[in-house]
């Protein structure tokens, strides 16, 4: 049997060519690698931690499944399907949050990074004023945690994102090295629970991928993202606009072409795009483009990330007009997901005594 290898991307907007190259691409690679049985799913119960349109969201789960087809995950090769069709994965991640450390959810970096700010905020405020601030502190901080971007959902989800993986008896989990942590912990719990109810879990390893990590266009200090648009190239970004973004992205004043990401971030950038979407080496698109200014290395780098967006646009588009074969890709992924995790749901709940 060939080892279980699971990912999945969540539906929170169009996707860029970070998602592409990391996720996408990748995961095609994967899958036609013939080394993996491959379960890829829309994440859309993660998404739910974030601001959402309630009558946009199934919109956006249904654009995630069309991309993953119309980069070439084959529903023949690979399951396909809709993380909040499975019921096990939230059963199983209540299983699990009984069994993890409360302490071990907040040493996690991403959560870390995002709250920081609003502790530093805080204290400097309560500090200013001078008076006991801590109490205040925990307060003020329980009324920010009540807004819809700060839950309780941004804490626990590396617990889901476990039981997404340890659900299917994954053996391997493709990752940039910006979540080895969270996989860290899915190990750990994994181990956690064998020690506790007998050998159950399996304890998958990461799949390290070498993904090039994109920056804004507009800020090469940030990573392209879509929660800033202006700086990203979506993957269903038309040609004009495509080369518009490239064309007013940042450079420096400089005339050379190099890859000096630290002293030449803006342009560093632009040369990381083009050998990422080309295949073309970094030396060797310095070197091709030792003659050219910035405006017609800019030209070449458009022409290059339209041909090759191109024929994942054009299935992309011949697949929208026909939903059925979508739906029906989703529908055959969801029952065979939805009979695999059952399965081990039912295993697991034996073992700590609900059944």
């Amino acid at each position: 049997m060939k080892p279980i290898l699971v990912s999945g991307i969540q539906p929170t907007g169009k996707l860029h060519l970070g998602n592409y190259l990391g996720a996408l691409k990748n995961f095609v690679e994967l899958q036609n690698s013939g080394k993996y049985e491959c379960y890829f799913f829309v994440a859309d119960l993660h998404s739910l931690t974030e601001d959402y349109n309630p009558k946009e969201k199934q919109k956006q789960v249904l654009n995630v499944a069309l991309d993953f087809l119309a980069a070439g995950i084959d529903p023949k090769k690979s399951v396909v399907f809709i993380q909040s069709h499975i019921p096990a994965h939230s059963e199983f991640t209540w299983i699990l949050n009984t069994i993890t450390p409360f302490g071990d959810l907040g040493r996690m970096t991403q959560f870390k990074n995002k709250f920081q700010v609003i502790f530093e905020y805080f204290e400097k405020k309560h500090k200013k004023e001078e008076r006991e601030y801590s109490d205040q502190i925990s307060n003020d901080l329980a009324e920010n945690l009540l807004g819809k971007t700060n839950n309780v959902g941004l804490f626990d989800y590396p617990v889901l994102m476990a039981a997404d993986i340890l659900l299917y008896d994954a053996a391997f989990v493709p990752i940039g090295d910006d979540q080895l942590q969270h996989l860290e912990l899915t190990r750990t719990l994994a181990r956690k629970f064998n020690t506790m109810f007998g050998e159950t879990l399996i304890e998958p390893k990461p799949l390290l991928t070498n993904v090039p990590r994109l920056m804004s266009l507009y800020d090469p200090t940030k990573k392209m993202s879509k929660s800033q648009p202006e700086g990203c190239i979506f993957i269903d970004d038309s040609p004009a606009t495509i080369r518009e973004k490239i064309k007013r992205a940042m450079t420096d004043s400089h005339k050379t072409i190099a890859y000096d990401p630290k002293n030449r971030p803006g342009l560093s950038n632009l040369v990381l795009i083009y050998s990422a979407m080309s295949g073309v080496a970094i030396d060797k698109v310095i070197e091709q483009s030792a003659d050219k200014t910035y405006s017609e290395f800019k030209e070449e780098l458009a022409k290059i990330v339209i041909k090759s967006l191109a024929p994942f646009q054009a299935k992309k588009k011949k697949l929208s007009v026909d939903m059925k074969r979508v739906s029906s890709a989703l529908a055959s992924g969801n029952k065979i997901a939805n009979s695999v995790a059952s399965k081990k749901l039912m295993e697991i709940k034996k073992k700590i005594g609900l059944v």
